[in-house]
Order: structure tokens, then C-alpha cells, then sequence
């Protein structure tokens, strides 16, 4: 999503790594489970190269903790027998098949009745909330210093996420403050003899009915949403034709493929690999449909056994209403489970044909627009024949998946082939905007457009992108169509993904919220529902995903007077299920007088991803990205005068060393992908915007800033900053990035084949574990040092060579474990150039770097 209000300060990031080194427990070996595995997980698939050993070096102590991005786990189906309120007031949940007891205390010593504890993170504060991290732990009273633009204050809100055990599930509605809209908590005062219960946002009192009426306040802890910071309210009544009860599985919708015909050879045979493995991944019952677009559309029927045919429709215009409803009544079966139509599936893909006219790619007519439009439509049905917008359901969300090898540029939502067309502005805006119109009414009908590119042809980014984000889709780009295109269609099909979601955000004491960044747009009032007061900031939801977090930039509009300032945040909508769910968590954070509390309090890890977004929100365009550059430097500054201290006896200002890692982390920004020049074209830094601006908090910190790990003798890993002087000649070298993964091989381990067999095996592993639930995969790259592509991998590094000793062996421990002989040819292996080291930045900036800690 865009912005919303434009009134807002900036606030914090975090830097990536410290100093002190540290050394990883081993990878698994090929077969055995990854970190994630558990119930409800398969081991780690790992492909080439063969099998490292199994490691066993133990770990040393690292100033930044290992941080693998989690394997999210499924989200669990919800169970057959629900009960309800009974006539005393008594709640009663609707319990989890892979969760025992669930019911949640709040900080009680001892169970109450039955109830078991609920996990840790859903109990007390919830400062280790799942859902939301917040850039500091602790609110600070003053609020000129609070809302200072350099340091701001926020929270990073992933509300789709799925973790296990999950929240209490509660089957029936939430009481609700009738003044401000705002959601009964743990938090709220309960008259125990009334049954009262006082609002933590606006302080007013409202009646339940007499069901809150209990003898003492422990007995509240039988509800959950009095002993929880989160709970899911669930309604599961058949609100929508089509749906259909489930029990133990995850309702899957229809998932059609769309594909580009106007491929060259060698692009189409790893398309029809990618494609045929994708479809042997789907579980037997999901419904699947194929079309493939050019100048016309082939819609391939699923009807005629294992003889191939196809309706075809032109893709010079949208389909009339005739037209289509002749398709949907017709005798054709377009969308079929694939357990029915997997070798007919098969068939298609391998009747493909490479383009067969000595047209340049970019300059071949591809219907896209048009292609999407038909897609639609049939998974639609009948019911576009209904009045008020019904929608059937096929069970599910819907996907439609665009293999493209280049851009629309014929029919709906085109350009002309040439960007030096007359009119080339004027119609790339109106393209845009029936793209924009086309994602939303995808969304509306509960279907994801995600778009995945794919070769050397330039794609046109800005038309297709409204396209996916109206829908609660992704737009890629790959180089092939090869493994990690495929790994990507994979993923893309088996993402949870809820539709029709509504974020709400609600403070107390005055908290407002000033920007919101992430995969939604502000809701309208009247999509809504309103109450007299509500002074809440609703966000309506493109697609509630796990993949997906909010950026949420807060102010005070003054001195905070109370101990406690409260925050909710809540989330509707339809999950896979087809459930109605209800997510709503509460938390509260201690309020503080004192500057240092609240800097020692700073997560700045969290504060980094909120000040990333927010700079890259603003940097559209590359001479945006420059500015925003700039605004780097004068942040830092800022930051260093207002919360740091003047060095004695000089004029420069040392960083606070509450947030040491802080400047090297927006250093990285500044220098990388996100807001550098280190990758080549405007389109793809383009894309990797938009993936951060809407990612989840854990791939948004990798995108940011790397993670450096260095391979060791004995198959073990050490964490190292991200600086030039891991390249060491006798070492293997991990870069995560996020969107990339690199392996580099120095020269001297390159020359020993045994050993740089295991060390490439063993990095290899390590990345794949490291991205194994990774949405979108990551493209591992490895490389042998002084080899063209190593310059990816010295881009993303800081320069630090240039550095005096004493600052490298700072910042570097790990340097002084080389030998005299060995720091000479790191030193002699470097190519000197004009950019800037951290330690030489932070001086051109009139500041002394903070020590590393």
C-alpha cells in the first residue's frame, strides 16, 4: 500500500551486525529435519550438491543472534464440535486439533480451574507478541523528543501471520466499547458485582450483560480475551454460496496458470520444466485451469480426456457479456482438480511452442491484460450473472498465476512496443489505471494476481505492478524461468491467503497514528463499521497473508501523563477456511521520564525496518533514491544531537551508545540495492521496493541489511559483519540479502577441489535452510573469487580495508585470529576505491562512531 496521512516523522533502524563473532550450530544433513520441522512439517528437501557432514562444532557467544527467517507453520483447521456461551455466562472456546489446552492466563500464578498457561508470548505486556514489534519497549512521557522525525516511534504489525500454538479461538462475537468501538482486553477494569467493564482506550464503562458478573477477579481468566493479549474470534455460519464445512484440511481455491506464448526456444523448455514440476507439487484436489496468451487467448478445456483443445478468444478487447456467458454455460470444463486432469495438464505444457516470427520480444503482441480479464471470469461463474455482487465459491481463495517473458503491449491495459511512441506517457497512465481497476475487482472476488517475469525483455514494470498490488499479489522478476522461477510458483500456490481483511488501530493517551505502510489502502467509512467516538485508523487489506507486515508510524499530541499507554490492533477477515475470523491483540508499554530507559528500550532491528520503509516509501524514482540517500547523512546527524553527547574537548558528537548498531545498519541502506546503484535497471529496483515495502519483518531486516557467515574448518559457521574483510583466500563466504543468497569461494580454498567441494556443499545447505520458507525465494548465487559475479557480492560489503588496524580489529574481532601471513595477502587482495568505509562516513558526518559492542 501507499502511504497514509502524509503527516508523519520517520523513526529508527537498527544495524545489521556487531562485532563479536559467532559460530552456528550445524546444518542438517541432506534428510534430516530443518529447524522448522515439527509437527506439521516435512523435512528440508535439499537439492545440489551432495550432502555435507553433519557438523558438531559448538557454538561461541555472537553479538547478533542467529536470526533464520522461522518456518512459518501451516495454519491449523479449526475443529469439528464448537460450543457456545451457556446460560450462566460461563465462555467457551472452539479448540485447535494440534494445540492441548489453550485457554490463556495474564500473568496469574496458578491455573485457574482447568486452564493451562498460554504460551509466553501471548501472556503478560506481550512485548514477545508474534503479531507486533514495536521500536521500543518503552514510550517515552516527553513528547517533543518522542516525536523527534530522526528517532520516531512505531510498530511493525504482521496480522495475518500464523504461528504455533496459536491464539485462544473463541466462537462467538466480541463485546465491543460502545463509545469508541474498541475491543474488550486483559487489561480493562471488570466491576466483578456489575459485570462493568472500563475502556483501556477511551476510560468509559460498558455493561455486558451480566456475564462478566463473577465472584473474584481470577474467575474473569475463564474468558480469553480477558486473560490473552490475542484472540481469534471465529464465526464459521455459511455466509457465502459455495461454501463448504471443513474439518481437518485447508479449503484450496482454483488456481489458474496464465502463459506467455510469444517465448523464445530456450525460455519456453525451462518454462515447460518449471510448469510440469509445479503441477506434480499440487495436492490432488485443488481445481486448476490453463490459459496461454499472445495476440489471441487459448482457454484449454479439461473436458475431452486425453486429447488437447482449447476455446480461442480474441485479445484485441475485454469479452462482452455474451461472449462470456456463452463460455461459462458451454459444454467446456476449464477449471478441473488436478488429481482428474494431471496428464492432460501435462500435455498442454509440453505441446508449447516456441514464437515462431523474426519479431523482436519486446515488439510481439501479448494480450496479458485480456488473459486476466477471461480468468476472472470463469472462476467467477455463474454467479456474474447474479445481482449485488455475489460471489460463487469454488472453496478457497483464488490464484491466478502470469508466466510473462514480457509486457502487455496488445488488447486492455497495453502500451505501445516502443517507448519512444509520441503518446508513450499519456497511454502507460491509462494502462495503469485499467490494470489498478482490474487488480481491485480480482480482489474483490477473492482472487491474488500474482505476476511472475522472467528473461531479458524489459516487462514494463509500472503497468503491470497496480495489477498485483490492487490484488494482494507480488510482481517478480527472475532471470530464466528456471529453479528459482519454479520454487517461486510453488510457493506462491501454497501461501495461507484471507480475503476481504480490515486492519483496525487504536491508542490511548493521546497516541495518534501518522502513516501506515504496507499491503492495503485506507478504508473508505463506509466499508466499515462506526461508532460515536472511534477515533480508529482503518487500513482495508488487499489480502491477509503471512508473507505481509504494516509499518505503523505513531505521535503523541503531548506529554504523556499516565504510567501505561495502551495499543490494539485488530484484523477481519475470511481465512482459508472460509472462516470469519476476528484477530484481535492488545498490548500495553510502560511509559518512562528518563531518555536512557527509553533508548536502552529501542529494538533496533525493529526501528531499522520502520526507518527503511519510510525512506523507501519516498524514493519513486532514482533521483528520488539520491535524496533519500542524502536524508540518510542528516538523520544520523540528527539522531547524534539529539539523543547523543558532544566528545570532550571537540566539536564532534558521539552516536548514543544505547543504539550502536543503529548508523551501520542505515549505512547498509544508504549503500544497497534498496536505495544504491548496485543493481542495474530501474524496473528491478523497482520491484524490490515494493517486495519490502510489504514484507514480513524478518525478510524486510535481511533486504535491508546482510548477514555475513563465514564457513569454518570442520564444517561450522561464524557470523561476521557484512564487511570486505571476510574474503578471506581460505575461507567460503554466505551473504544473505534476502532476495539473494551468495556463495563465494576464495582462491586459495577454490584450488583444493576436496575441500571446496565440501565447504560449497555445506554453504549450499546452510542457504537453502536459511530460505527454505522464504517467500519469494532467494536466487543463490556462487562464485569463485576474482570471477565476474564476485562484484555482486564486494557491492553489498563494507569497504573497511582502507581502515587503520585498531578500527578494523574493532569493528572485525575475528581479524586477529589470522596469522601476520595472512592479514598481509587480505591486504594485498583489496582494490582500492573512493567509497566510503563506515567508520570514514561516520567522520565525514562530524561523529564518532559508536564503539562495537
Amino acid at each position: 500500500m501507499e502511504e497514509t496521512p502524509p503527516h508523519a516523522s520517520p523513526p529508527l533502524p537498527p544495524a545489521p551486525f556487531t562485532p563479536p563473532p559467532r559460530v552456528f550450530s550445524p546444518v542438517p544433513a541432506r534428510g534430516t529435519p530443518s529447524p522448522g520441522s515439527g509437527p506439521g512439517h516435512a523435512p528440508a528437501h535439499l537439492s545440489t550438491p551432495p550432502g555435507p557432514p553433519v557438523f558438531s562444532s559448538p557454538l561461541r557467544p555472537a553479538a547478533v543472534p542467529f536470526r533464520a527467517t522461522p518456518a512459518s507453520p501451516h495454519p491449523v483447521p479449526f475443529a469439528v464440535g464448537y460450543s457456545s456461551s451457556s446460560a450462566t455466562g460461563t465462555a467457551t472456546t472452539v479448540s485447535l486439533p494440534t494445540s492441548s489446552a489453550l485457554p490463556f492466563l495474564n500473568g496469574a500464578a496458578t491455573p485457574h480451574g482447568d486452564l493451562a498457561p498460554a504460551p509466553f508470548p501471548l501472556r503478560g505486556d506481550g512485548l514477545d507478541n508474534p503479531y507486533v514489534q514495536f521500536s521500543a519497549h518503552k514510550v517515552l512521557k516527553q513528547r517533543k523528543l518522542l516525536n523527534a522525525p530522526s528517532l520516531g516511534f512505531g510498530a511493525l504489525v504482521s496480522p495475518g501471520k500464523e504461528v504455533s500454538p496459536g491464539p485462544e479461538v473463541v466462537d462467538r462475537d466480541p463485546r465491543r466499547c460502545l463509545n469508541c468501538g474498541a475491543y474488550v482486553n486483559l487489561y480493562c477494569d471488570v466491576l466483578v458485582g456489575s459485570g462493568q467493564w472500563q475502556c483501556v482506550i477511551c476510560k468509559k464503562f460498558n455493561g455486558s450483560e451480566g456475564e462478566f458478573v463473577v465472584s473474584s477477579k481470577q474467575d474473569l481468566l475463564q474468558w480469553p480475551e480477558l486473560a490473552s493479549t490475542t484472540v481469534d474470534y471465529v464465526q464459521v455460519g455459511n455466509r457465502r454460496p459455495g461454501f463448504v464445512p471443513v474439518s481437518d484440511s485447508r479449503v484450496s481455491g482454483p488456481i489458474f496458470i496464465l502463459i506467455d506464448e510469444c517465448l523464445n526456444e530456450a525460455h519456453l523448455q525451462h518454462l515447460q520444466g518449471s510448469l510440469h514440476a509445479f503441477v506434480d507439487s499440487l495436492p490432488p484436489t485443488v481445481k486448476i485451469g490453463i490459459v496461454t496468451y499472445g495476440r489471441t487467448i487459448s482457454v484449454y478445456d479439461f473436458s475431452e480426456g486425453a486429447v488437447v483443445s482449447a476455446d480461442v478468444l480474441p485479445g484485441n478487447k475485454s469479452l462482452t457479456r455474451e461472449s462470456l456467458k456463452a463460455l461459462i454455460y458451454g459444454t467446456g470444463v476449464y477449471l478441473s482438480p488436478v488429481h482428474a486432469s494431471l496428464p492432460v495438464a501435462h500435455t498442454i505444457f509440453s505441446s508449447l511452442r516456441p514464437y515462431q516470427l523474426s519479431v523482436p520480444e519486446v515488439s510481439r503482441d501479448r494480450c496479458l491484460g485480456a488473459a486476466v480479464e477471461v480468468a476472472l471470469g470463469i472462476i467467477q461463474g455463474p454467479s456474474v450473472e447474479l445481482s449485488r455482487g455475489i460471489i460463487k465459491r469454488s472453496g478457497g481463495n483464488c490464484r491466478i498465476l502470469v508466466c510473462a517473458g514480457g509486457p502487455s503491449t496488445f488488447g486492455p491495459g497495453s502500451v505501445p512496443h516502443s517507448v519512444t511512441h509520441p503518446n508513450y506517457a499519456y497511454l502507460e497512465k491509462t494502462a495503469m489505471k485499467r490494470m489498478e481497476s482490474l487488480g481491485h475487482e480480482a480482489q474483490r472476488h477473492s482472487t491474488v494476481v500474482d505476476i511472475f517475469c522472467a528473461g531479458q525483455c524489459p516487462v514494463r514494470v509500472p503497468v503491470l505492478q497496480p495489477l498485483a498490488k490492487c490484488s494482494g499479489g507480488v510482481l517478480l522478476l527472475h532471470d530464466d524461468f528456471g529453479e528459482a522461477f519454479g520454487v517461486n510458483l510453488q510457493r506462491a500456490s501454497t501461501r495461507a491467503a484471507g480475503s476481504h481483511g480490515l486492519f483496525e488501530i487504536r491508542c490511548s493517551d493521546n497516541m495518534l497514528v501518522t502513516q501506515v505502510i504496507g499491503p492495503g489502502e485506507e478504508a473508505s467509512p463506509d466499508s466499515h463499521e462506526t461508532f460515536k467516538h472511534d477515533s480508529s485508523f482503518c487500513i482495508q487489506m488487499h489480502s491477509v497473508e503471512e508473507t505481509q507486515s504494516f509499518s505503523v508510524s505513531m505521535e503523541t499530541k503531548g506529554d504523556i501523563k499516565n504510567d501505561f499507554v495502551y495499543f490494539q490492533f485488530a484484523v477481519r477477515y475470511s481465512n482459508v477456511y472460509q472462516a470469519e475470523i476476528t484477530r484481535v491483540i492488545t498490548m500495553r508499554l510502560q511509559t518512562v521520564d528518563g531518555l536512557s530507559a527509553y533508548l536502552e528500550s529501542v529494538q533496533e532491528d525493529v526501528a531499522s525496518v520502520i526507518i527503511g520503509k519510510r525512506t523507501v516509501l519516498r524514493a519513486r524514482t532514482a533521483s528520488d533514491a539520491i535524496d533519500m540517500r542524502l536524508s540518510i547523512d542528516e538523520r544520523v546527524k540528527d539522531i547524534a544531537l539529539k539523543f547523543g553527547s558532544q566528545a570532550p574537548k571537540s566539536k564532534l558528537y558521539r552516536f548514543p551508545k544505547e543504539l550502536a548498531s543503529l548508523p551501520e545498519c542505515l549505512f547498509h541502506l544508504k549503500r544497497g540495492p534498496l536505495l544504491g546503484s548496485i543493481i542495474g535497471h530501474e524496473d528491478e529496483r523497482s520491484v524490490l521496493r515494493n517486495l519490502f515495502l510489504n514484507a514480513s519483518f524478518d525478510l524486510s531486516l535481511r533486504m535491508l541489511a546482510p548477514r555475513c557467515i563465514m564457513h569454518r574448518e570442520g564444517g561450522t559457521f561464524e557470523e561476521l559483519p557484512a564487511y570486505d574483510l571476510a574474503m578471506q583466500s581460505n575461507a567460503a563466504v554466505v551473504l544473505d540479502h534476502g532476495t539473494d543468497i551468495f556463495i563465494w569461494l576464495g582462491a586459495e580454498l577454490a584450488a583444493q577441489e576436496g575441500q571446496s567441494a565440501a565447504a560449497l556443499a555445506a554453504c549450499r545447505t546452510l542457504s537453502e535452510e536459511l530460505s527454505e520458507q522464504r517467500f519469494p525465494a532467494p536466487m543463490i548465487l556462487s562464485f569463485k573469487q576474482g570471477s565476474s559475479q564476485a562484484r555482486y557480492f564486494v557491492s553489498r560489503l563494507i569497504p573497511a580495508h582502507k581502515d587503520p588496524t585498531y578500527e578494523q580489529e574493532s569493528r572485525f574481532p575475528q581479524l586477529r585470529t589470522l596469522t601476520p601471513e595472512q592479514r598481509a595477502r587480505l591486504k594485498s587482495s583489496f582494490i582500492h576505491f573512493d567509497d566510503h568505509s563506515f567508520c570514514e562516513w561516520m567522520r565525514s558526518l562530524k561523529l564518532v562512531a559508536p564503539e562495537s559492542s
